[in-house]
């Protein structure tokens, strides 16, 4: 198991963390929701919706980077956004963790989200996740597949019954709002809603 299995397009990679688990100190989540983003026009996955659709810049230096490493970001201001990135290094991908199970510490996950009514609500959405495991701003850049690391992100076997997979459009993107990089374990109460932009263009059909 290492970040070199994450060396591929978008839509393998997200394919390839969901089922993982993510661990954050003594913190273990089951990923159970995934977006796939690409990068810039210039390569390979031209993602308009990705944070690396314009380029480089300082706030997503690690989405062109070697696979395998921790991007968050804050959202509107107040969430933590987790993502793992993805592709050859060099080359702009990404994939967001939108969701999963709090599989080990638990009283740890219910004590950072005392709102949850129920513990598939502990990390259900992008924000919840990285408030149930903590994660912050400060542990940008870290080496998920590092053993010594303390945020790491264990594969699992690969789930090779795609009918077992849902697929569908990515929530709250006006941009590309259609591409079908959403992927879900249906069988999860931890999934989220699927909520899209107001800004985004009528879908087709």
């Amino acid at each position: 198991m290492s970040a070199e299995e994450l060396a591929v397009e978008p839509l393998a990679a997200a394919r390839r963390i969901l089922g993982a688990t993510l661990w954050s100190g003594a913190v273990g989540m089951r990923i159970v929701e995934v977006e796939a983003y690409g990068g810039d026009p210039g390569g390979p996955w031209p993602d308009p919706a990705a944070h690396s659709g314009r380029g480089r810049t300082a706030r997503n230096a690690a989405m062109f980077g070697p696979p395998g490493v921790l991007y968050v970001y804050f959202s509107y201001g107040m969430h933590t956004c987790v993502n793992v990135t993805t592709g050859p290094d060099g080359i702009a991908s990404a994939v967001l963790i939108r969701a999963g199970e709090i599989i080990a510490g638990i009283d740890e996950a219910r004590a950072r989200r005392p709102a949850a009514r129920k513990d598939a609500d502990l990390a259900r959405g992008p924000g919840n996740v990285g408030s149930a495991l903590d994660i912050r701003l400060a542990d940008y850049g870290t080496r998920l597949f590092d053993p010594a690391a303390p945020i790491r992100l264990e594969l699992g076997p690969e789930l090779t019954d795609l009918s077992a997979i849902a697929v569908g459009p990515r929530v709250g993107v006006s941009l590309a709002a259609d591409v079908p990089w959403r992927l879900w374990l249906p069988e999860s109460p931890a999934v989220s809603a699927y909520r899209r932009s107001p800004r985004a263009p009528r879908a087709a059909g």
